[in-house]
C-alpha cells in the first residue's frame, strides 16, 4: 500500500504530520516514510512540550548558521540564497526516511512521540513524503 503526503510549509520550522499519517495506516506491518527533498528532514520527536521544537530549531540554527554568517564563508553553493546550502547540510545530518511498526492499524509510537517534517529553508515549500506500508509481510 502506497501514498504520497504533500505538506505545505511556511518556512523554517517543525511541522507535525502524525495525525495525517495515522489516519492512513491500516492493519499490521511496517510503515516507511521517505522525504523526496534534499533541504528538509523527517523526525520522530516529542510532541508534548513545544519548547522541544523551539530548542531543536535553535540548536540546528546555531550548529549550521546561514551562509551569510562569517563562519560559513567556505561555502560555494550560494546561488539559491543563504539558507540553501545550510539546509542541505542539516538534511545530511538528519534522517530523510523513517520506519515505524504498525500493529492493529496503529503506529507503535511512544506516548510522547510525533512525526515531524523539519523544514530547513526560510521560504514556504511543498514537500512530498512517499509512504509505503508493508502489511502482514507483504508489499
Amino acid at each position: 500500500m502506497q501514498t504520497t503526503f504533500t505538506i505545505t510549509t511556511s518556512g523554517l520550522g517543525l511541522y507535525e504530520i502524525t495525525q495525517e499519517v495515522s489516519s492512513w495506516v491500516r492493519g499490521s506491518g511496517v510503515l516507511t516514510l521517505f522525504l523526496c527533498h534534499t533541504s528538509a528532514s523527517l523526525l520522530i520527536q516529542e510532541n508534548a512540550d513545544p519548547d522541544v521544537q523551539t530548542d531543536l530549531m535553535a540548536f540546528f540554527s546555531r550548529l549550521v548558521p546561514s551562509a551569510d554568517n562569517p563562519t560559513m564563508q567556505f561555502l560555494t553553493h550560494t546561488l539559491e540564497g543563504p539558507d540553501d546550502m545550510p539546509a542541505h547540510i542539516k538534511a545530511a545530518l538528519l534522517p530523510v526516511s523513517l520506519q515505524i511498526p504498525v500493529l492493529g492499524g496503529r503506529m507503535r509510537l511512544g506516548r510522547w512521540q510525533g512525526i515531524y517534517l523539519m523544514e530547513h529553508r526560510n521560504s514556504s515549500h511543498r514537500r512530498e513524503i512517499a509512504a509505503h506500508l508493508s502489511v502482514d509481510g507483504t508489499s
